[in-house]
């Protein structure tokens, strides 16, 4: 089976090459700590053209993509039962090709396969551990769902919690503000409404979370992006600081599913990373990912995985708040689609999947299911 990759139309191929270059050599492998006899939790992250998956010999050998010229390739091969042998492998967008035979090793290591498209989106999942529900847990999930009562308990707390890890966030990745004062002071004002449980339902959970929201990334707006040696003209003017989170072509609220902006685009790619995570520690804890309790359950959604996001995503935000505040960026970092629709290039995906996975693992010292369950 393969997956194509349409070309970026790029004018000046030589900075698309600089950059990816650049970017490769800044990659890093996540270098958490891990029990002697325990598998490695940090993923492979494969991204570019022609990347292979292949059975050799009863052993899987891979091959990375191709994203630039010159470019010396990575080769990585794992044998049955090797500690080394990642839980998870990310590929970011691409083209290349696997066989069945590597989706029964995939299987029988425990091992899932994430592919993430060009906006940031988990587009399909392969391997891992199937659908070995816990039945007490399953069960758990289904009580409290239908519980009114436990179920806006649950919601209050998540949410309590996510807007208490903005707050962290906001002191430690913002400079001092109006608008950070007023986004501080709104996620306080928030969290003892939560906590004194002066809401009557889910729904108005959502809008406590709604309003501390839009006052959090209203607080990042005009942080400043460096670019480079090249003329600054070569970016739109909108580039040179940070937006708010909701893009130019959706205006229904702070979605961003089509990034117009490379902060935004970078955050739906580690968002997509952080999905990854929490849906492997879901189906691996024996929970239905698909079975949410806040989110609506739906056949297309892993409801229970955007559940367990909350808490966790300010820790992502962070790390790309100071990715962006040390990195100098060019115009050929990105690459604009007719639409307006922004993407970033493969080897600067891969830097920003890397310095998420590295924030996840930083802050997740206990498994998700003790900070929500």
């Amino acid at each position: 089976m393969s997956v194509e990759y349409a070309e970026p139309d790029l004018s000046d191929d030589g900075a698309w090459a600089e950059r990816n270059a650049h970017w490769l050599t800044r990659s890093t492998r996540s270098k958490g700590q891990r029990l002697r006899r325990e598998r490695s939790r940090n993923p492979l992250i494969l991204c570019g053209h022609g990347v292979s998956l292949r059975i050799e010999a009863g052993s899987l050998l891979i091959r990375n993509g191709f994203t630039h010229y010159p470019q010396e390739r990575e080769t990585f091969r794992f044998f049955k039962g090797d500690l080394s042998l990642p839980t998870k492998i990310i590929m970011l967008d691409g083209s290349g090709s696997l066989s069945f035979d590597v989706v029964s090793w995939l299987a029988a290591q425990n091992v899932a396969l994430f592919r993430i498209d060009y906006l940031g989106e988990v587009a399909s999942i392969i391997g891992g551990s199937g659908s070995a529900y816990n039945n007490e847990r399953v069960r758990w999930q289904v009580e409290i769902r239908a519980d009114p009562v436990r179920r806006l308990d649950f919601c209050c707390d998540l949410i309590a919690g996510k807007i208490g890890a903005t707050i962290d966030t906001m002191k430690t990745t913002l400079p001092d503000s109006p608008t950070r004062a007023k986004a501080l002071d709104k996620a306080a004002r928030s969290i003892d409404r939560l906590e004194r449980r002066s809401v009557r339902s889910v729904n108005d959970v959502m809008m406590v979370e709604a309003g501390a929201a839009a006052a959090y990334f209203a607080a990042w707006r005009g942080l400043p992006l460096r670019w480079g040696r090249r003329p600054r003209q070569l970016v739109p003017p909108a580039w040179q600081i940070a937006e708010g989170r909701s893009s130019m072509r959706d205006r229904r609220g702070l979605t961003n599913r089509n990034a117009t902006h490379p902060v935004n685009a970078m955050l739906n790619y580690a968002y997509a990373v952080l999905h990854s995570q929490v849906q492997t520690e879901a189906v691996s804890e024996g929970y239905d990912p698909r079975l949410g309790i806040m989110h609506e359950s739906r056949s297309d959604a892993q409801a229970l995985v955007l559940d367990l996001m909350e808490v966790r995503r300010p820790v992502v935000d962070a790390a790309i708040l100071k990715f962006v505040g040390v990195e100098i960026f060019s115009a050929a970092d990105f690459v604009v689609r007719d639409d307006g629709v922004c993407r970033l290039a493969p080897q600067l995906a891969r830097r920003v999947c890397q310095a998420t996975t590295a924030a996840i693992g930083a802050a997740a010292r206990q498994s998700i299911f003790q900070d929500v369950l």
